[in-house]
């Protein structure tokens, strides 16, 4: 079954010290181009990372952020050095009474005087202790993200099958109109041949070789076969299990010569109008591939 190379996954961890949270999205690429965002603790994790998002989404443009917040009852606190603050403030008032100034702001002059306020020191975090933690989000995430990205595959294949059975039917049409196509060709020979009979000086020669022309240039048979077969192997590549993205890339190319020669040699106006709508369906096919594993 076909995957999408579009998807999203994520996975969270909330504890009483802190918060972690996974983020993996994916758009369509031609390869693997992928961004990691990372906090510094974990940064010689980032290989790792690399490698896990690598080998499980093969092919898209990725970016991975892994974010981890400590809860506030964790942050840096604020202690009030009480002494200093006493000190500070017995001076300023005893100031004011020498200049008789305002008092009233004494207090927040205090306060903000230096080394009065003193913040406690953070613990350090642990890096690899933490990543017994942030591993198995990671893994998560992934597992989130690919469940997404089948989801949109399986999406991906009813309308890109819809297409083909579009292209199905309009091969039907043609091969339905074909012998009223042959017949024509047949009376356009046949006034060709009388012509060249009633002349005066026959060439059997000339008559051989434009015979031999309209065989060659115009019989669409083995067109016909050959885009039948390819639009078989198109169908049995969608459900295989494997990424088919790019197969099915080279297998569109062969249809879409098939229908183009078809188009070239039918030298008629109803098959043309039905190559085109071929064409149409084709571009569609085209343009979902490229959002394909």
């Amino acid at each position: 079954m076909l995957q999408s190379m579009t998807g999203f996954g994520s996975a969270r961890l909330d504890t009483d010290q802190y918060s972690i949270s996974v983020e993996i999205r994916s758009l369509n690429s031609k390869s693997m181009d992928m961004s990691v965002r990372l906090p510094r603790f974990l940064s010689d994790k980032e290989y790792e990372i690399r490698n896990l998002v690598q080998k499980a989404l093969v092919r898209g443009k990725v970016s991975v952020t892994v974010d981890y917040v400590k809860n506030k009852a964790q942050k840096a606190k604020s202690t009030i050095n009480k002494e200093l603050l006493n000190t500070y403030y017995r001076e300023l008032n005893e100031a004011a009474d020498v200049v008789g100034g305002a008092k009233n702001d004494l207090f927040r002059l205090a306060l903000h005087m230096p080394d009065v306020l003193l913040q406690d020191q953070v613990e350090e975090v642990n890096g690899e202790a933490e990543w017994e933690h942030v591993l198995p989000l990671v893994q998560a995430a992934l597992k989130n993200i690919i469940c997404f990205r089948n989801d949109e595959g399986k999406a991906l294949s009813a309308e890109i099958m819809s297409y083909i059975d579009k292209i199905r039917i309009l091969l039907a049409e043609i091969d339905k109109h074909d012998p009223v196509r042959i017949e024509q060709i047949r009376n356009r020979i046949r006034n060709h041949m009388n012509e060249l009979v009633s002349a005066e000086h026959f060439d059997e020669n000339r008559l051989e070789q434009e015979m031999i022309y309209y065989i060659e240039k115009l019989d669409i048979a083995e067109e016909k076969v050959r885009l039948i077969n390819h639009l078989h192997y198109f169908t049995e590549t969608v459900y295989l299990p494997e990424p088919t993205g790019k197969k099915l890339g080279f297998i569109s190319q062969e249809i879409g010569r098939e229908i183009n020669t078809i188009g070239s040699k039918a030298n008629d106006s109803v098959i043309q109008h039905h190559v085109v709508e071929m064409k149409e369906e084709l571009e569609k096919i085209k343009e979902q591939i490229n959002n394909i594993l």
